[in-house]
């Protein structure tokens, strides 16, 4: 099981890292090469996370059924396909259509690894486990903006360019998710596609408010953002730079999840205000200094959420209802990922491309305020899943 979970965290480094190096430059890309608008850079967010809003509970299923490993190594294959007919794109349909197709193969990536790290995992390792691998991957997509401003930058290479390098960094994943299949990436039978590990998931709504909320809000920070950082003139090497002050904040946190998983609700209120103040500081940032401010409050609060309200739910569920509770799971980040980039693509085409990061503010001040009302049912449970 250590094997596993060694190629698993090996993978998410290096997807990390292809992530990093096409993922920042897409906005800026399709605005500036491709001629996308702002509500257009907000349909290509839709195209990229719609999948993950229908495809996660078909994968949650069949990872009751097939060996997750195999599922995962599925994913990278995809992944790299998609990255690299991004090179090839000439309109905005033709991008939509390359970011379906990365939607769906980051749902045949991240379930299948959560499931590798839960089944692996023991009692209080799995909080800690999963944050390191969340921790893995960000560092990856922390370095890979480096990388690919040193493609862009030094090696002179064009974004067409920077995205077959990104495919080949991608396509290397394959390798260790099959080696993982062979280090205790067991399957295990369980509920399949049954709508009861779904009632059990929805027996959580602050959880579901807080994820969906966050979700939208680093939907927002992938796709939308970078090319309002461009408007608010930031260069390409700028906006690679902040990114990667983005993943050492992520990083940071990351590495300490597992100790701010002790007080669990008030890390969660806090992890909420924290995402709702960077939106704040974005709204009236000019500099790089002020952005980066911006990007660390919304890193430290995007990136603890999603590890420890996983924990929380998984800790009250059966086991063997798992793979269907963490496909539901990912369902309600793919809804949050979806909205989040139309809704401020079309704020900023309609009211200004400021104008999303004050509703945001204002939503995640909801938000806040609801997390604290309701702090008693944001914890785990006291003795791990329920039997099952």
């Amino acid at each position: 099981m250590r094997n596993a979970l060694a190629l698993v965290f090996a993978t998410g480094l290096v997807i990390g890292v292809a992530y990093g190096m096409h993922g920042p430059m897409l906005p800026v890309f399709a605005k500036n090469d491709v001629g996308a608008s702002y509500s257009e850079l907000g349909l290509v967010g839709l195209a990229n996370f719609v999948p993950y809003m229908f495809i996660p509970l078909f994968v949650g299923g069949l990872l009751s059924r097939f060996n997750s490993a195999h599922l995962l190594a599925v994913g990278s294959a995809t992944n790299a396909a998609s990255i690299y007919l991004l090179s090839a794109a000439q309109s905005v349909p033709e991008l939509m259509a390359c970011r379906v197709m990365a939607g769906v193969a980051h749902a045949f990536f991240w379930p299948p690894c959560e499931s590798v790290i839960s089944n692996a995992s023991r009692g209080g390792d799995r909080v800690r486990n999963i944050s390191l691998f969340g921790m893995f991957f960000v560092m990856g997509f922390m370095a890979g903006p480096l990388a690919g401003n040193a493609v862009i930058e030094w090696a002179g290479a064009g974004y067409r360019i920077l995205f077959q390098v990104a495919a080949a960094v991608a396509a290397a994943t394959v390798v260790p998710a099959l080696m993982a299949s062979a280090g205790g990436a067991a399957v295990r039978r369980g509920s399949g596609f049954g709508l009861g590990a779904l009632r059990q998931f929805s027996r959580f709504p602050a959880i579901i408010a807080v994820l969906a909320y966050c979700a939208a809000s680093f939907g927002v920070a992938l796709t939308v953002f970078p090319a309002f950082l461009n408007d608010r003139s930031m260069s390409d090497a700028d906006v690679m730079l902040l990114y990667f002050v983005f993943g050492i904040a992520r990083v940071a946190t990351l590495a300490a999840g597992w100790r701010l998983a002790r007080r669990a609700g008030t890390t969660l209120v806090c992890a909420s205000l924290a995402v709702a103040s960077g939106l704040l500081v974005a709204y009236w940032a000019r500099s790089p200094a002020e952005f980066a401010v911006a990007l660390s409050l919304m890193g430290f609060g995007l990136s603890v959420v999603f590890p420890l309200t996983l924990e929380i739910i998984l800790s009250r569920t059966r086991r063997a209802a798992s793979g269907v509770v963490i496909g539901a799971y990912e369902t309600v980040l793919g809804i949050g990922f979806t909205v989040g980039p139309v809704a401020a693509g079309y704020i900023s085409q309609i009211h200004g491309s400021d104008a999303p990061y004050a509703v945001f503010f204002a939503v995640g001040i909801g938000i806040g305020i609801l997390s604290i009302v309701r702090r008693g049912s944001l914890r785990p449970g006291r003795a791990g899943r329920l039997p099952g």
